[in-house]
């Protein structure tokens, strides 16, 4: 019988959807039988005994969070032979009309510089929360231009559990009896 992969989730946050992404995805795969740790990025363990590396950050200023992108570049030949999934999390999924989904599938530039340096098994984009507190103007006309005008938590959990789901599968976990429930 061949051991459960070790699976180290590690997230940068801002200001929570992150993180809570991160738990989900750590939930479902100990579920899964797994041995996966849960970790802030700045906390991250010595990867040495992981078979696999989930990373999730948040995106600001089109990049992921600069702990996120000193984490990667730092431990670029270690995770050079280790499975890699990436998320991100950020308002790009979430906008709708035909203008909104074009900018929401794009992949920033310095997001796909990084994952060029990488092996990655698989990337995808999450939404995360919007609140409209602390958002100027010209940000939230923006936000309507490109076809969305709600706020609050954006995050599609339904999608959160396939990508979750995609990960169990490719390393062969076996099927959870039981659902992990989103926040």
């Amino acid at each position: 019988m061949t051991p459960a992969p070790r699976i180290a989730v590690l997230y940068a946050t801002a200001q929570g959807s992150t993180r809570d992404i991160a738990e989900f995805v750590w939930s479902d795969l100990i579920a899964r039988g797994a041995r996966a740790e849960l970790h802030d990025i700045e906390h991250a363990p010595d990867l040495s005994g992981i078979d696999s590396v989930v990373i999730g950050s948040a995106i600001h200023d089109m990049d992921l969070l600069p702990e996120a992108s000193a984490y990667l570049r730092y431990n670029l030949d270690t995770l050079a032979h280790k499975d890699i999934w990436l998320f991100s999390v950020g308002l790009g999924p979430a906008l709708r009309g035909p203008i909104g989904r074009w900018v929401g599938r794009r992949i920033p530039r310095k997001i796909a510089a990084t994952m060029s340096t990488l092996h990655l098994r698989d990337y995808t984009a999450f939404a995360g929360q919007y609140e409209r507190e602390g958002v100027s103007w010209r940000a939230r006309t923006m936000y309507r231009v490109l076809g969305r005008a709600r706020y609050g938590d954006l995050r599609d959990w339904q999608a959160v559990r396939e990508w979750s789901t995609g990960i169990g599968d490719a390393l062969e976990l076996p099927h959870a009896a039981v659902s992990v429930v989103h926040p």
